[in-house]
């Protein structure tokens, strides 16, 4: 899977790129506004897409002076399926959180952090993990490694990506506090956390 554009594994096309774009926004951009959101430095090519999918009634097209404004429309029979593409990555984070709310061993906390986490990665990109398990279960301790395997396992049959999993136990946490590792920095940058608390809270509080 594209980490940055998850929907091109199904339907990589401009098209694609252009719903996704309208399917995330919050109010209705203009036909240059989507072309600069799908990084697109010419607009030519957005607006015959734009017009194309009004035609289909897909997209709702509304007057702003001399602008156009562009909305997905929402009650279309095709909509769910724009919906569907325009959420896997926040589906991938909900499956995670699923799945580790099933374990018999509650981690302290997890998140996502990395180039999935920025959404600026490509198909040969990692899912990087981070995930604190607590003291008193030992990083050979067979529950917890069977756990972990599994979620590794999973989330590769999900999005066809190499699960990278970096973990400490909650004592761990003052050393990484104390040694700044780069992983650190990544972390407080980008984590998405899925559960537990703030990755700052745990350190400041290590």
């Amino acid at each position: 899977m594209n980490v940055a554009a998850p929907h091109t594994a199904i339907c990589p096309t401009l098209d694609t790129e252009v719903l996704t774009v309208l399917a995330g926004t919050t109010r209705p951009p203009t036909g240059r506004e989507v072309a600069r959101l799908t990084g697109r430095t010419s607009h030519g090519g957005v607006l015959d897409v734009l017009n194309r999918l009004t035609e289909h009634g897909l997209v709702d097209r509304q007057e702003a002076g001399r602008a156009f404004l562009f909305t997905l429309n929402h009650e279309h029979l095709a909509a769910p399926a724009v919906d569907v593409l325009a959420g896997m990555r926040t589906e991938l984070f909900e499956r995670i959180r699923g799945a580790v709310g099933a374990w018999e061993i509650t981690p302290i906390h997890m998140s996502v952090f990395g180039s999935t986490a920025r959404g600026d990665g490509n198909t040969r990109s990692d899912i990087d993990l981070f995930i604190v398990r607590p003291s008193i279960v030992g990083q050979d301790d067979g529950r917890w490694r069977t756990q972990v395997d599994e979620l590794a396992g999973q989330i590769q049959r999900w999005t066809g990506n190499h699960a990278a999993i970096a973990e400490a136990s909650a004592d761990e946490l003052t050393s990484l506090h104390g040694t700044q590792p780069p992983i650190v920095s990544e972390l407080r940058s980008d984590a998405i956390v899925l559960s537990g608390p703030e990755i700052e809270f745990l350190l400041e509080g290590s």
